[in-house]
């Protein structure tokens, strides 16, 4: 069945991909990006939508409603990426990271599921990541944001159980995209050179992982499932399974062992 879906952060990277593989599957797709004057060439309508302001995300559903007389799928994707140490990050770079990363999907939902409602039916799926189920060395307000995103989609899931609405959320691991060159890296102010060193290391080796990952064609295809089903699973986890399986270990062994794991990973000595 034909549905009109709002994909968030169409421009590129995985926001592209998904966007192209739901309307190449047949459906009316609109991506949006922050910057329409940056237009891409992409083969689905591509509409203004800044996702952290209220009047911004009012007015491109608003049009998306007026034109199409619905939506059936929201895809919260925008995002964005903050690297720092987690003891020396400036509250407003954290508060910055979450504007975007958790409340730019709180304010999405907010517009786009009344809507949903009015017809009893409706699939929203939160792009959160790996990272929103369990920590990253230097990557502390990411993470955040990222758990923040899953325990408010869990929350959301167990309000709207008995409406037609389902909520899924994907989990994505290591993907090559533009997200690693955007990455905004806070300056080490601590003087300690060890931990310097270690920040240096760990964010190089994020990096080496994100620019050796998937093509993110592989989540724009997850999708296409996810929106075809009438009963969608909670979580999808897309990516390695060197990746995927840090889930199931971290639920598995000592939480020492765990985190001397993944400390090993990236470097931290």
């Amino acid at each position: 069945m034909k549905k009109v879906i709002l994909v968030t952060g169409a421009s590129s990277g995985i926001g592209l991909a998904s966007a192209t593989a739901l309307h190449e599957a047949g459906h009316t797709v609109y991506g949006t990006t922050r910057n329409l004057a940056k237009k891409v060439n992409v083969p689905f309508n591509l509409i203004e939508l800044d996702v952290t302001d209220d009047a911004s995300a009012q007015a491109a559903v608003d049009k998306i409603i007026k034109t199409e007389g619905r939506i059936d799928v929201l895809v919260n994707n925008a995002g964005n990426g903050i690297a720092g140490p987690a003891y020396a990050m400036p509250v407003e770079k954290a508060k910055q990271q979450f504007e975007v990363n958790f409340f730019g999907v709180v304010r999405m939902c907010g517009i786009v599921i009344p809507q949903m409602l009015k017809n009893n039916s409706g699939i929203v799926v939160n792009i959160s990541s790996l990272a929103g189920l369990f920590g990253l060395p230097y990557q502390s307000m990411y993470v955040a944001s990222k758990y923040a995103v899953e325990g408010y989609t869990e929350s959301m899931r167990m309000e709207l159980r008995k409406t037609g609405i389902r909520i899924s959320t994907i989990n994505p691991g290591d993907f090559k995209t533009e997200f690693t060159g955007s990455r905004e890296k806070i300056p080490f102010t601590v003087e300690n050179e060890k931990l310097k060193a270690n920040y240096d290391i760990a964010v190089a080796s994020i990096e080496k992982d994100e620019n050796a990952g998937a093509d993110p064609i592989a989540i724009g295809k997850q999708l296409v499932k996810i929106v075809s089903k009438s009963n969608p699973a909670h979580q999808y986890l897309v990516g390695a399974i060197g990746q995927t399986i840090a889930v199931t270990l971290k639920k598995v062994l000592p939480g020492g062992v765990f985190e001397g794991l993944m400390a090993d990973h990236y470097g931290i000595k």
